[in-house]
């Protein structure tokens, strides 16, 4: 009775105070609230939240509260402001009892994860809330809560920023459904179900995301985490805090802009180091786009980069030409103007220096003066060349913030973590990932400039308590070989994309340090990552679920009986390719499919649960007496014979079968027998088998740590 005479004269009044105090922003898709059966779902990030839905919502809900945390003294004041039902999430008769309401035509809000948020990230997702809604095929409409686990109010720790009053914001979004399922066990529905609702919860994790720049990004990064806060050390062991990178972005920025005009494409010969990535997102705040040229591809691969992006000036630094023994290299470039960091520092003005102390200190947004959009070309990355020359893919602030955004939406990256980043930034796994995603995360960042050192990076990763590292298959394996059993102890997140990851690496990992690796796969392209596993969509062989906000569509492929060609299409897909044929003409994306999709050319076949299994590009098929053989299935065959050593195949012209394998190894001793001996115990056909092995004392590499398949066929030629 209280309560209903309270509730009337409290309720108007904290409308306004959390308008005035947290400055509410809401947003809605206007979704219909009128419908019979509603089920309202949204994270739950702070004792706020049920007091926030039930005073901005436009309908008046009933709220489906964990027991424990309506025990909380504080909680229950609020819970006396709006309608509940406490329930305990692994009690089967709470399930009923929310079917009941939800079918009794009063609109329900639960909290699928059943729990305030302890890493700010999605948790465990329940299956009850999944149940209610297939069991009553009751409308759900999602509401993301942004805001409230910045706050006092949020069961944040550690070196999370929270204060009293942070902004806050409510998104509303369209209205959907979840069927249930035709299994054969109530498990398998329960269980499916579930799934779907995870997948809600995480597309609307996704597509709250606010269009920006990544500069833009950075500065709300800083907002939230403050200047002072250390953000990214490198090989030179200095320690750079938010300000430091800021005040580097913009001086850097205003110098670089010096050299091009807005539009214009600048080439960066640079090392892994924090002022190479100032200066990436700098030029870009500027509005000049940072081509990042692939040091490893030599002067023809580094000519026709420029070539096809048309870029005219290369900023370097003589340091690292030196360091890395690039003089002769960068010397035989043809018609590039070169221009050196350490002349560009002697550039600097006592009115630049009064410009960053009386201005874009102050006004960092208004002090790049060229507003970037969130369309305009960011960055401009070049494909490795295996298959021909480089292309450049324009990647736009757009596709780099929305393959962000994406992985943020599956995997939790805290404040708590501290990346060791040794993938080169001119890859894109390397500078989405591995650079810009702890950037804008508040997570530290430790920036080596080569993977290739593999006794010294599980040093680091012990030396400096790393949590999060990224690296391809190979360097993994080396990684693995060489470390000590305790040197990946804080490791959380391993993750493997850009080949694909052997048996073999996985039972070492495992094995030797405890740690599952969680491949993932995506291209350069989609800026890079398309699917990826995590703890809690996990399965072995496979690459992963793909990523919220993206469309596939599987083309099958003559000859190959499963799987099909992989198309996607979303916004982390590119702008388009500069091609060496046509310099500095864009090129959009464009498939079979239609305009904006794009041609992975791998051929995947996606299971009923989502999961991608690669089963290898289609231009590492070979057709041989009419027969489409995987390459990648007989090198994982020569890998079961002698899986310490290094095997790739290519192809060569037979005139008797069409074409013909050639194995290159690093195995002196690998015989076609054993291979023979292998396929027939795996009940593979003799087909498979190549017609020639060749020895290597070791395998040429690209940057990224793939074989150079291009060096390996002009060699089986010759």
């Amino acid at each position: 009775m209280l309560k209903t005479l309270i509730r009337p004269i409290l309720r108007p009044i904290l409308l306004v105070l959390c308008k005035l105090l947290f400055r509410v922003e809401v947003k809605s898709a206007n979704p219909d609230f009128g419908v019979p059966k509603l089920l309202i779902v949204a994270n739950h990030e702070s004792f706020l939240d049920g007091l926030l839905l039930g005073l901005f919502l436009p309908v008046d809900p009933i709220f489906v509260v964990n027991t424990r945390i309506a025990q909380v003294p504080f909680f229950s004041f609020i819970l006396a402001m709006v309608d509940h039902i406490t329930v305990e999430p692994t009690n089967p008769m709470a399930t009923r009892q929310i079917i009941q309401l939800v079918e009794s035509g009063r609109p329900v809000v639960i909290f699928p994860e059943g729990r305030i948020t302890l890493t700010g990230a999605l948790m465990k997702v329940y299956e009850g809330s999944a149940f209610v809604a297939g069991k009553t095929g009751a409308t759900i409409i999602p509401v993301r809560l942004d805001g409230p686990q910045r706050s006092y109010f949020s069961r944040m720790s550690g070196s999370a920023p929270r204060g009293w009053f942070p902004k806050m914001r409510l998104t509303i979004l369209p209205a959907t459904k979840i069927e249930m399922p035709v299994l054969p066990t109530a498990k398998q529905r329960r269980h499916q179900m579930a799934e779907a609702m995870r997948r809600i919860m995480q597309e609307m994790l996704f597509e709250t995301r606010m269009p920006t720049t990544i500069f833009d990004a950075v500065l709300e990064a800083v907002r939230i985490f403050g200047r002072q806060r250390p953000m990214v050390e490198d090989v030179k062991q200095v320690i750079y805090s938010y300000g430091d990178m800021l005040k580097m972005m913009l001086m850097l920025g205003r110098i670089g802009s010096r050299l091009e005009a807005p539009g214009a494409r600048i080439g960066l010969l640079l090392p892994n180091l924090a002022p190479t990535l100032a200066m990436i997102i700098g030029l870009s705040a500027f509005r000049r786009v940072p081509a990042l040229l692939n040091y490893t591809a030599g002067t023809e691969g580094m000519q026709s980069a420029c070539t096809a992006a048309g870029v005219r000036t290369i900023v370097t630094s003589r340091a690292f030409l030196e360091q890395a023994k690039l003089e002769d290299k960068v010397a035989a470039l043809q018609g590039l103007r070169i221009v050196y960091l350490e002349d560009l520092r002697e550039q600097l003005t006592l009115i630049d220096k009064l410009w960053w102390i009386g201005y874009a200190r102050w006004f960092p947004h208004a002090a790049s003066r060229c507003f970037a959009s969130p369309e305009d070309a960011a960055v401009v990355l070049f494909t490795s060349g295996s298959e021909g020359r480089p292309k450049g893919v324009v990647l736009s602030h757009r596709a780099i913030l929305a393959n962000i955004a994406q992985v943020r939406a599956i995997i939790d990256i805290s404040t708590e973590d501290k990346f060791l980043s040794a993938l080169p930034i001119f890859h894109s796994f390397g500078l989405t990932a591995g650079a810009i995603l702890p950037l804008l995360t508040g997570s530290s960042l430790f920036l080596y400039p080569t993977p290739l050192h593999y006794r010294v990076i599980p040093e680091l990763a012990y030396d400096r308590g790393c949590s999060v590292l990224f690296g391809t298959g190979t360097f993994l394996a080396h990684y693995g070989k060489f470390a000590h059993p305790y040197d990946f102890y804080r490791l959380r997140y391993v993750v493997a994309g850009a080949e694909k990851l052997s048996q073999q690496v996985r039972d070492l990992w495992f094995e030797k340090f405890g740690i599952r690796i969680f491949e993932g796969y995506g291209a350069t392209e989609t800026a890079p990552v398309l699917a990826v596993n995590t703890p809690m969509a996990f399965k072995s062989g496979t690459v992963g679920q793909l990523l919220p906000g993206i469309r596939h569509k599987v083309v099958p492929v003559p000859g190959i009986d499963h799987g099909g060609i992989l198309h996607v299409s979303g916004p982390n897909v590119m702008s388009g390719y500069y091609r060496y044929e046509h310099p500095g003409e864009l090129e959009a994306p464009q498939s079979s499919v239609g305009a904006g999709w794009y041609d992975t050319g791998d051929v995947v076949e996606v299971d009923a649960e989502g999961f991608v299994h690669v089963l290898g590009r289609v231009k590492r098929f070979a057709k041989i007496a009419g027969e489409m053989v995987s390459l990648e299935v007989v090198e994982n065959l020569a890998l079961t014979v002698s899986p310490d050593k290094m095997h790739a195949i290519v192809t060569q012209p037979d005139p008797q079968r069409g074409e013909a394998l050639v194995l290159f190894t690093t195995d002196a001793k690998l015989t076609r027998e054993q291979l023979r001996t292998a396929a027939q115990a795996q009940g593979l056909p003799e087909l498979l088998l190549p017609r020639r092995i060749e020895l290597l004392e070791r395998l040429p590499l690209l940057g990224t740590g793939k074989a150079d398949y291009v060096t390996l066929k002009k060699m089986a030629a010759s």
